[in-house]
């Protein structure tokens, strides 16, 4: 006899989980002298054979499935045959149900696998093809501990798998239906206190209870992160046919990578794009992003680092990457005119920035004293609620002088462009 789950017929690769959840299989078969011992999930119509430990594949295999009100199982959950059963033929109930006619089971133990929220999993179970009048209260409570020790193996995957099914339940609909709102936020000159432009934000359902960047992290943990970012981009870029000035667009460096987004970018007016890259996002290759940015920026698309002051990777996003423009992220901004440490902070990014040729954008900003110190300052831009809240396109107010209009026929129709399928 081979090392635990090694005489399962299925061929497959099982999880850290199964792995242990085989052992303790193992376990059980050689301590009760039976011929097959296994989980089971039970959905409410089928049960399913999720890990086998048997001598007799070929009668017990890894994914099969039973109809579950006809299992063994059922029936003892049910109350209708006890948890230990010696000899099938002692319970004309067991005799009718078809592992008893079909596989032959003449011998079964069964114990419940409860979940410690008390949700019922399925079942840890062994079963002989011979009677075992030796099977006893005392082996129930042996395979009770083992399926207990169970639950806890696998309620981390299940409940990892749950979230990724309620998860893609939210997104999917959404998705499908065109993808996120997307409102727009202006962005002032702060010398004038009038619009340059406008950054897009997307919006989810508020019934949701979740801020648009946790909904984001989340599209991204269940594969759906790239489709779900270039559907908020397309949305964003339909505004830019009616807008005055430029537009910030948000997208994470793993997205940006992608050639969905390449053609995306391509058929923009380039020279009215900003667009922003997360303090928070990773890189892990910064010289493919580079070269993924060169052909926009060459074009005349600007870069921006968002976030700056959040945290420490923003300064290797600004040395790596060299950007036109760094936003301060409001946890340096809110207060400001009242926090002398803020202020020092502030001051050494403006100078830093500006000695390399790059705007300053403030973030967060909402009172008119931080207006001020940040005017002070030197920052070049800002946008907060005390410019204005996010919202439809009609809200924002009038460009700031100097500021190119730059709405033209061709722009329009290059906005509205499908993007290539691929």
């Amino acid at each position: 006899m081979g090392p635990p789950g090694t005489e399962c017929a299925v061929a497959r690769q099982r999880s850290e989980a199964e792995a242990q959840v085989a052992e303790l299989l193992h376990t059980a078969r050689e301590a009760l002298g039976l011929s097959v011992s296994f989980l089971s999930r039970l959905d409410g119509t089928t049960q399913h054979l999720e890990v086998v430990d048997t001598s007799l594949p070929l009668l017990f295999r890894e994914g099969s499935t039973v109809k579950q009100s006809t299992s063994f199982c059922q029936a003892i959950l049910d109350g209708r045959l006890p948890d230990v059963i010696p000899d099938v033929r002692d319970h004309p109930e067991a005799r009718r149900l078809p592992a008893a006619r079909f596989a032959h089971v003449r011998s079964y133990l069964s114990a419940p696998v409860t979940l410690s929220d008390g949700r019922l999993y399925g079942t840890f179970c062994a079963a002989g093809l011979t009677p075992d009048r030796d099977l006893s209260a005392r082996d129930a409570a042996l395979l009770k501990v083992l399926a207990s020790a169970a639950a806890m193996i696998i309620e981390p995957g299940v409940v990892e798998r749950e979230r990724r099914e309620a998860i893609e339940t939210r997104l999917l609909p959404m998705m499908a239906a065109g993808g996120p709102t997307v409102v727009l936020q202006p962005i002032v000159d702060l010398a004038s206190g009038l619009r340059t432009g406008a950054e897009a934000l997307s919006r989810f359902p508020a019934a949701w209870g979740t801020t648009p960047d946790v909904v984001f992290a989340e599209a991204h943990d269940v594969g759906l992160g790239d489709r779900l970012e270039l559907l908020a981009l397309e949305r964003a870029v339909d505004h830019l046919d009616r807008l005055d000035g430029h537009l910030a667009l948000n997208v994470s460096p793993q997205t940006l990578l992608t050639p969905a987004c390449a053609r995306l970018l391509a058929r923009l007016p380039l020279d009215r794009v900003v667009l922003e890259l997360s303090e928070h996002d990773p890189v892990e290759d910064y010289e493919a992003l580079r070269a993924a940015l060169a052909g926009p920026r060459a074009a005349g698309m600007r870069l921006a680092i968002d976030d700056v002051g959040a945290g420490f990777s923003s300064l290797r996003h600004i040395v790596l990457c060299a950007p036109d423009v760094i936003k301060l992220d409001r946890s340096i901004v809110d207060g400001l005119s009242a926090d002398p440490v803020l202020r020092t902070l502030v001051a050494a990014l403006v100078t830093f920035a500006h000695g390399h040729g790059t705007g300053v954008v403030a973030e967060g900003v909402e009172t008119a004293a931080d207006v001020a110190e940040l005017r002070a300052l030197g920052v070049d831009e800002a946008q907060g609620w005390f410019f204005g809240r996010p919202g439809p396109l009609e809200d924002l107010g009038p460009l700031a002088p100097g500021v190119p209009a730059q709405r033209t026929a061709a722009t329009s129709a290059a906005v509205r462009a499908p993007l290539p399928a691929g």
